[in-house]
């Protein structure tokens, strides 16, 4: 009889500790779960609440000065041209902006809520010099994006030398006339 107890004794505590297995598996899948959904739903908060940039596309490079900033969720944008952003111009704006920019090299990041990725955006230098001849001698035209010094030359000898920024025009007489960037 004794053995019959300790039988049942033991048959009883076998399904106990199953029992126990089985509850612990559950609560570990359950766990899993929660923590699964709880870092779901982080990442898609964080995913909504980060700025959506549009334009300009990262590492663009262009000869155009007017740059469109169009962005999603961002009060404003900061512009650097360094990438530790130790001196940036902050713009305030409702989802895009237009921005003139000078040749050379820009960060920008869009910041809302959360700070969006840093990108780079290059703006290349233009050097375009229109000469045109008119009534009153010559009508020197720079339609490019930097400001000229322009050299004017009479039968081989310089005449004068004056600057003419960008879409700016200037008149003169010369036979020959070299622009170069302006370096002041």
């Amino acid at each position: 009889m004794n053995h019959l107890v300790r039988a049942i004794h033991l048959s009883h505590l076998q399904h106990h500790l199953q029992n126990k297995m089985v509850n612990h598996k559950h609560i570990l899948t359950i766990d899993a779960i929660l923590i699964l959904g709880s870092l779901l739903l982080i990442a898609g908060i964080i995913g909504y609440a980060r700025p959506l940039i549009i334009a300009p596309l990262d590492e663009a490079v262009t000869t155009n000065g007017s740059i469109l900033f169009e962005f999603q969720k961002a009060d404003y944008i900061l512009i650097d041209d360094n990438l530790d952003f130790t001196s940036p111009e902050q713009v305030y704006v409702n989802d895009f902006v237009n921005v003139n920019l000078e040749p050379g090299t820009y960060y920008w990041k869009a910041v809302g809520a959360m700070t969006s990725e840093v990108r780079q955006l290059t703006i290349e230098s233009v050097i375009n010099l229109q000469i045109r001849e008119s009534e009153d001698g010559t009508v020197i035209l720079n339609s490019g994006n930097i400001e000229l010094e322009v050299s004017v030359y009479n039968q081989g000898i310089l005449s004068e030398k004056f600057v003419v920024g960008a879409s700016e025009n200037s008149s003169t007489k010369g036979d020959k006339f070299i622009g170069v960037k302006n370096d002041p």
